[in-house]
């Protein structure tokens, strides 16, 4: 299986919508961009939970709920107001290595209080009315705290547990520590999920060779890169103007949004430097998008590059 990685900003219902008009069936599965408890205020986060309301996901990659907090109280309030409308597994998010939400203990965070985390599951859990799943890193400030973690996590019903092998402090950087997911993955009851710098074809080949036991991956980077990439992975063919069809659906996407001008060229930029790469087009004329200054100046030069919006 093929899980979307959730990435704040670019991974949400716009972007997930496009992806499987273009591609059916490629992503088996996404984990939404987290809706945050900041300060236990569960009234923001259901201000945004729009992103994963199931009238709006129609046509769209099928989506887990993720919850960024840990206000007990208001998690389960939340996660029970997404089983109502139709959610039977909701993920908590253990592994944002943002440092303004780490440093309150969310996100990776927490993963170096062991009790922090067995005083959330041990409230949240026997109150939810689904299934719970974690997201998480092996730590923040060094791997080895995940050893303290795992039989935390093994004393609940996890639905099943994403690792991404990095610490909080390596942020996206470094190289992911597949030496210590390999010692700790035996030790967890409970399915794993692999996550974590699967940017190719052979990327994904190297998790399946030396990990057999992990039946899913989640790739978030690699998609957004390569649009073709899941189904690269699952040998399916497909012409490589797929990848311009499907920044044009992506665009035309944007311009119907709810979004002021503004916001619209700061996001097509934004896209347009994560899939470049993937549509031939070379760092001299991904400048041209970038420079151009108005949503009209956009648009032509990315007619110009043969995307039809």
């Amino acid at each position: 299986m093929i899980i979307l990685a959730p990435m704040q900003g670019l991974t949400e219902l716009l972007f997930r919508k496009a992806y499987e008009s273009v591609f059916p069936g490629a992503i088996d599965l996404a984990v939404s961009p987290f809706l945050s408890l900041t300060h236990g205020n569960l009234k923001g986060a259901l201000c945004k939970i729009e992103d994963v309301l199931p009238e709006l996901n129609e046509g769209s990659i099928p989506v887990v709920p993720q919850i960024l907090g840990k206000e007990p109280k208001e998690f389960v309030e939340l996660a029970n107001r997404l089983h109502e409308i139709g959610y039977s597994e909701v993920n908590w998010n253990i592994g944002c290595p943002v440092r303004r939400v780490a440093a309150k203990h969310r996100g990776s965070g927490i993963l170096p209080y062991p009790d922090e985390v067995r005083e959330v599951l041990d409230y949240v859990v026997p109150r939810m009315a689904s299934r719970l799943s974690v997201k998480m890193r092996l730590g923040f400030y060094s791997e080895r705290e995940i050893f303290d973690l795992v039989p935390i996590l093994n004393d609940y019903p996890l639905k099943n547990v994403t690792i991404h092998p990095r610490t909080g402090k390596q942020q996206y950087g470094g190289v992911v520590d597949k030496d210590t997911f390999a010692e700790v993955l035996p030790l967890i009851n409970h399915e794993v999920i692999y996550n974590g710098d699967i940017c190719r074809v052979e990327d994904y080949r190297e998790i399946q060779r030396r990990f057999p036991q992990i039946k899913s991956s989640m790739i978030g980077r690699g998609v957004l890169y390569n649009p073709l990439l899941p189904l690269q992975i699952k040998c399916v063919s497909c012409s490589d103007t797929k990848a311009l069809e499907f920044v044009a659906v992506l665009v035309c996407s944007l311009l119907d949004a709810p979004l002021s001008e503004q916001a619209k060229i700061r996001k097509i930029k934004e896209y347009w430097c994560l899939q470049f790469k993937s549509l031939g087009i070379t760092e001299q004329q991904r400048y041209e998008v970038l420079h151009a200054q108005s949503l009209y100046e956009v648009l032509e030069v990315l007619r110009k590059f043969e995307v039809e919006v």
